[in-house]
């Protein structure tokens, strides 16, 4: 066999009739027998390419509706017959029937009917694919001498081919891989679907799709990538997608606008952004993130103000650290950050006056991104060594108006706003996590500390004396009487909390004799 396989005869079968102009005229250029079906044939012809309808090969009508189409000897022997095997060759020359040297077969759009919440269970398993991936696995096995392309953006890799005389090996074998990501990815979203309301079915089918590779990792010296995830949704089916795979919410969908490349680690932090400025999307907000953590969020009467009140919680570890938004950039709000150092302004868009005005920081990236929460259910998945811990992620909305008071005077409609902030934010902490929010923004921060109490004074500190006043936000219960104690020394005069540790009462005793509201939120926020 030459270098290049030279691609005379095709099998092309598509739902997605996009681009078929382009493959049709470079068919035609390079005088491919083309073998069609149905919709796919009618559209190739009304393109002004000539064709075999698939019924002219197989001898048989399609039947069924169309679900039987190229289940067929004369199809799938064309497609399987490996033609460095002198029998093979000699089976298909005593059957009469040609090999293909290229297969184009793009699936039933099954992940798009079962996402939208009117389909019915008849119209999603009419979406479920039988002829399209038994075409594409074939091609795909006997890659030897098939080439098979299932992607809409890949059909410029055929006009390469036909261009310069084939396909090589190589790029058959490529094809291949690519083949069988999308049938595993296919069959994935389909057994999702099936298990229905299990939360956690006895296989996972977890797909990704590669989006581009990083310059490095959390260090120079660790290699990574960006995928996005094309098979794990919220329990009961697939998350809602693009039509180009990717989830439709989050920063695998999203489209940097301007800056440098994005690292690993920018995209964790943008993530963490994006988790808290999703939860305040109703509202001008916004939220700088250093190391994944917030170190200042404040909501605000314009987008500007917020900034500028975010800003205010911890200018210091401002420096270098992600922006995110509510609301698209504005002219003003880009003038105030064009005065910080900051690595990414994560936003729902970006005004042409504000791009201007960051036009000349072109270090700086701008990732406009959707806002939208995943569903309530959308598992969340992390890795260990050896496997893969998944849970829910945490997205259930907390109700302020169900919490508890424990100690103290009940508090006034503004302070339980406050307290609400606190909480949300402290949400988005790293375990142990202390927030404490003073005039509607957040003026300290502790994160990540192995003790409460330590959190505590850590928050304490950065708020130095904005903590006269503030309330604060707990993640989790205090096991000690000591942390209250601390905050109620440094002027806090009211704590959300989960509650439910043995000390419970001595925690209570302790606020109660500072003076301080303490409320139960029954709900802990861990967040590891």
């Amino acid at each position: 066999m030459t270098d290049r396989q030279p691609i005379r005869r095709a099998l092309v079968s598509v739902f997605d009739k996009s681009g078929l102009d382009r493959l049709a005229a470079a068919f035609q250029a390079a005088g491919v027998d083309v073998v069609s079906t149905g919709s796919t044939a009618q559209a190739l012809e009304d393109h002004g390419l000539a064709v075999t309808r698939v019924e002219a090969v197989t001898g048989f009508p399609e039947l069924l509706d169309g679900r039987v189409k190229t289940l067929h000897p004369r199809v799938h022997a064309g497609l399987l017959a490996d033609r460095r095997r002198p029998e093979h060759l000699d089976q298909l020359d005593a059957a009469g029937i040609a090999p293909f040297d290229l297969v184009v077969c793009n699936l039933y759009p099954f992940e798009a009917t079962v996402a939208d919440p009117e389909a019915s269970e008849d119209a999603a398993v009419e979406r479920i694919d039988v002829g399209g991936p038994a075409m594409v696995r074939a091609a795909a096995k006997n890659f030897a001498s098939v080439a098979v392309v299932c992607e809409v953006a890949d059909y410029g890799l055929v006009e390469a081919a036909l261009a310069a005389g084939g396909t090589t090996l190589g790029e058959r074998r490529a094809l291949a891989a690519l083949a069988f990501a999308r049938t595993a990815a296919y069959d994935g979203a389909v057994a999702t679907w099936f298990a229905g309301d299990e939360p956690f079915p006895a296989t996972l089918p977890l797909t990704g799709r590669l989006l581009r590779t990083l310059r490095y990792g959390e260090n120079p010296h660790q290699a990574a990538a960006l995928y996005a995830l094309t098979g794990l949704g919220p329990a009961g089916g697939p998350l809602r997608r693009r039509p180009d795979g990717a989830s439709a919410h989050g920063l695998a969908g999203a489209v940097q606008v301007a800056g440098k490349e994005l690292s690993y680690n920018n995209l964790l932090d943008a993530d963490a952004a994006l988790g808290l400025v999703a939860e305040h999307a109703d509202r001008p907000f916004a939220v700088v993130v250093k190391h994944t953590n917030p170190c200042g969020a404040a909501p605000g009467a314009t987008l500007e103000a917020a900034y500028a009140a975010a800003l205010e919680g911890d200018p210091m570890s401002a420096f270098g650290g992600v922006v995110g938004l509510s609301r698209p950039l504005d002219e003003a709000t880009a003038r105030r950050i064009a005065g910080v150092f900051t690595e990414v302004v994560l936003a729902p868009g970006f005004g042409a006056e504000a791009l201007e005005v960051l036009a000349g920081k072109p270090s700086l990236r701008l990732v406009e991104v959707d806002l939208a929460l995943p569903p309530v259910g959308a598992l969340a998945v992390r890795s260990v060594r050896g496997g893969l811990l998944v849970q829910q992620a945490d997205l259930a909305p907390d109700d302020p108006a169900a919490w508890t008071v424990a100690a103290g005077p009940a508090p006034d409609a503004a302070t339980l706003e406050q307290l609400e902030l606190a909480w949300t934010v402290a949400r988005h902490v790293k375990s142990n996590a202390i927030v404490l929010v003073n005039q509607g923004r957040v003026v300290g921060v502790g994160a990540g500390q192995m003790s409460r109490v330590d959190s505590v004074r850590i928050a304490v500190a950065k708020a130095g004396g904005r903590a006269a006043g503030a309330v604060a936000g707990s993640d989790a219960y205090f096991p000690f009487p000591d942390g209250v104690e601390e905050l109620a020394a440094a002027g806090v005069r009211a704590v959300a909390q989960p509650g439910g540790s043995v000390r419970d009462a001595e925690v209570t005793e302790a606020a109660a004799r500072a003076g301080l509201t303490l409320l139960l939120t029954g709900r802990r926020h861990f967040r590891h």
